[in-house]
């Protein structure tokens, strides 16, 4: 079992009250808190070793590429990745897999198929209409159903020779479902097709294994692993990166430039361009570290049984629905109040210092599914308690009774 009294206490912001009541932080699904450890190795860094990185020859700037290329291998040793030049620092999520797709309009032409599906967030459905638009593919959605699990059934019938690339979310944000990705991987490689897997959602709650599920794309963002904002990270296989064109032109990610021709530099500097965001790649080394000082294993463990605990809590209030109910599932709760609108719930319980999302949450596919103009969700991190969800349900049962 966690010290969650000492685990709280390495986390700074859970210690201040929220309109005068100790806060309760229910949004990690948004974005995580910061560990002092975090906090203080941001500031280490722009006091010690600030300085550009693989262009010096002083002092400094050797020690920040150090640092830099030691997070790059940390993170690689993380996900299994089998070269370190396979793991490319992004500003999040959102920027690996738009530096995916810009990268496919060279592959694609009218006639093929990018296959999405219904529980995307909104980051992985606009880059591929972009991409469609570009080039005359057809994107083609893999269906839920009630339970906000994919139909699998319907996925094995869109995948065809036509199939250039299938991307998926590991983690639905919304509601919380685990995708059957490791089938889905396997059976979009019998027909030639390559896969994203966005893992935002994912990589807060398990160790992603990119070489045993064999996924050519692995996307997330360091935010939401206690790192810091602006920080992500795009694994492809080796194969893959050398067949996509550059993302953007610049310094560092040249070999040799003439007013003739040039020639890019080799992985994983090719997709590096300009100075990066030093600081929080290297301390999104720090808090992957953190993480597995905590234990992925007891991460899950926690936040399993805070997800039971909110679920049978939260299912006492009448009129309560909660929506994406899949037999596999992380610690995400989204929910309504019958004839209450999400919006007036969240801020009223938000006086209470309770910080849930409301809204449609970059899922709009989602909402339209169910017909409702959002939902209200709590989302758990492994520094969360029992006692905290009995006072958000608490709060949403006041909150009810002043709605109604």
């Amino acid at each position: 079992m966690l010290d969650l009294q000492k685990i709280r206490a390495d986390f700074p912001i859970l210690s201040q009250t929220v309109n005068g009541k100790p806060l309760v932080y229910f949004d990690n699904g948004a974005t995580s808190q910061k560990p002092q450890i975090v906090i203080d190795a941001i500031a280490t860094y722009y006091q010690e070793i600030n300085a550009n990185i693989h262009r010096g020859v002083h002092t400094l700037s050797r020690l920040a590429t150090d640092a830099y290329e030691e997070s790059r291998g940390k993170i690689q040793n993380h996900i299994n990745a089998k070269l370190a030049c396979e793991v490319l620092f992004t500003s999040g999520t959102t920027h690996g897999i738009n530096l995916v797709a810009h990268g496919f309009a060279s592959f694609l032409k009218p006639g093929d198929e990018v296959l999405v599906s219904a529980l995307e967030h909104h980051s992985n459905i606009v880059p591929w209409q972009m991409l469609c638009e570009k080039t005359g593919a057809t994107l083609r959605v893999i269906p839920m159903n009630e339970n906000g699990e994919l139909i699998i059934d319907e996925f094995d019938k869109l995948l065809s020779e036509k199939t250039k690339i299938v991307t998926v979310n590991h983690i639905s944000n919304a509601l919380g479902t685990i995708n059957p990705i490791a089938y889905m991987i396997d059976k979009a490689h019998q027909v030639g097709a390559a896969v994203l897997i966005d893992g935002a959602q994912a990589v807060p709650h398990l160790k992603p294994d990119v070489q045993a599920l064999d996924c050519d794309f692995y996307v997330f963002s360091g935010h939401k692993i206690c790192g810091p904002t602006g920080t992500g990270i795009l694994y492809g296989k080796e194969e893959w990166l050398n067949k996509l064109p550059p993302y953007q032109g610049g310094g560092e990610m040249i070999k040799e430039v003439t007013f003739e021709k040039t020639t890019y530099a080799d992985l994983p500097h090719k997709f590096e361009a300009g100075t990066p965001n030093i600081a929080g790649g290297i301390v999104l080394g720090t808090a992957i570290d953190y993480m597995n000082s905590i234990g992925f294993d007891n991460i899950q463990e926690q936040e399993l049984a805070l997800l039971d605990y909110a679920t049978k809590r939260l299912l006492e209030i009448d009129g309560l629905k909660i929506f994406g109910t899949a037999k596999a599932k992380t610690s995400v709760v989204s929910f309504n109040i019958e004839g209450i609108h999400p919006y007036d719930i969240g801020t009223i319980i938000d006086k209470l210092g309770i910080a849930v999302r409301t809204g449609h949450h970059c899922a709009q596919p989602i909402m339209n599914f169910f017909n409702i103009p959002g939902t209200i969700r709590a989302s758990f991190a492994f520094y969360n308690t029992k006692e905290e969800i009995d006072v958000m349900v608490e709060a949403v049962k006041k909150a009810k009774m002043m709605l109604s």
